[in-house]
């Protein structure tokens, strides 16, 4: 049976749309409200950046923080994950020798911010190696923590992570980090609307998390958030009128990040719209429904290939999205073949020198997407 939210998205019919997590999609009504607001920016330009922006922006920021159980002035609009774990790394008073520790699973472009920074303060960029499978949370989190030295300055992980979609133990880091006097920063980008998030239970010093990923946002809309204790810390990326401001809002935080000079902000405004769209649409019902497709093609695919999963079905360790390990061979030649012969949008690459493929599953996907791929794979893979 086909699902029935698949009527409320834009995407080409005729693609099985299984890549949910490198950009998301947006519900027509939510980019409805996009679209709208960029019609008020352009009908009074003047009006709506120099007068009603900053109004319609704390509005924005109160409901999203309310989203993320946070209070307003600890989180702050950026238009990426990316961008606002840039202006962290690149804030920080390292020193030569300082550590900072991290997992072998984590984003390129994360990789590539904090080995930049690395390289320009002398510091050290601690990979730690996370074997698969993944056991317990509580492994996890005492294999993780062998790797913290004299010399840790920071923690830095993924919640879910992007090549192994893997959810983490954050919270119980996060504590460790708190207690040892080091710095705790994750890498939230697919997690907001993927599992439940409650910034002031988790612990987290800085999170960074994209909205226009699992929670359907329109695409430039993404957050920062950081703790009152340690916002001193964080230095404007960008200098624009916020710093030294004519207008204080009582937040050097929201004043120092948010303003970054002319830009579209109807993404920002838009985010309260995709959350009322997923409560509007039972999405906790929706993750269940689409953790179980993801369970069992999952199962599925190591039937066919005769490899071991990349963690248990049980404790919490993946939800909407999993990766699969393939049998060994060509990942761009495979993406292509599932692309071009069976109208499957699925990423097909390697980590840690072993081929993969991610699957991701949306309140538009169904039963019959999964066949689709499982159909595909049978003529496909080297079996």
């Amino acid at each position: 049976m086909q699902s029935s939210l698949k009527k409320e998205f834009m995407l080409d019919p005729n693609i099985v749309f299984l890549n949910h997590g490198s950009f998301g999609a947006t519900p027509i009504p939510v980019f409805n409200t996009y679209q709208d607001w960029q019609r008020q920016l352009e009908f009074q330009p003047v009006k709506f950046m120099a007068r009603l922006a900053p109004t319609l922006l704390a509005q924005a920021r109160e409901g999203l923080a309310a989203y993320l159980t946070c209070a307003p002035d600890e989180v702050v609009n950026f238009t990426n994950p990316t961008a606002a774990i840039n202006m962290v790394a690149r804030s920080l008073n390292l020193e030569p020798g300082d550590e900072i520790l991290t997992s072998n699973h984590e984003y390129g472009p994360m990789d590539r911010t904090w080995e930049f920074v690395a390289e320009k303060t002398g510091a050290k960029y601690i990979k730690r190696s996370i074997p698969l499978p993944v056991t317990t949370p509580e492994e996890f989190i005492d294999y993780f923590w062998k790797g913290v030295t004299q010399k840790t300055r920071v923690i830095f992980l993924s919640h879910i992570t992007s090549l192994t979609a893997l959810t983490f133990p954050i919270k119980e880091i996060c504590a460790r980090a708190r207690s040892a006097g080091l710095l705790s920063i994750i890498d939230g980008a697919h997690v907001p609307g993927h599992i439940p998030l409650d910034l002031s239970d988790l612990g987290a010093d800085i999170y960074a998390g994209a909205c226009h990923k699992w929670l359907c946002a329109p695409k430039g809309a993404a957050f920062l958030f950081a703790r009152r204790e340690v916002q001193e810390l964080l230095e404007p990326l960008i200098i624009s009128w916020g710093y030294r401001s004519e207008k204080p809002s009582g937040s050097l935080f929201i004043d120092h990040h948010e303003w970054q000079g002319t830009r579209d902000l109807a993404a920002f405004l838009s985010v309260g719209a995709a959350i009322k769209f997923q409560a509007e649409h039972s999405w906790e019902n929706v993750r269940t429904a689409c953790h179980e497709l993801a369970a069992a093609t999952r199962d599925r695919i190591n039937q066919l290939t005769g490899l071991e999963p990349v963690s248990p079905n049980a404790l919490g360790w993946f939800r909407q999205m999993v990766a699969v390990r393939l049998p060994d061979l060509d990942v761009n030649e495979m993406k292509t073949r599932l692309y071009d012969g069976f109208q499957v949008e699925i990423p097909v690459y390697r980590w840690d020198d072993q081929p993969f493929l991610r699957v991701s599953f949306q309140g538009y996907n169904d039963q019959g997407d999964a066949d689709q791929l499982i159909s595909a794979l049978e003529h496909i893979l080297p079996i």
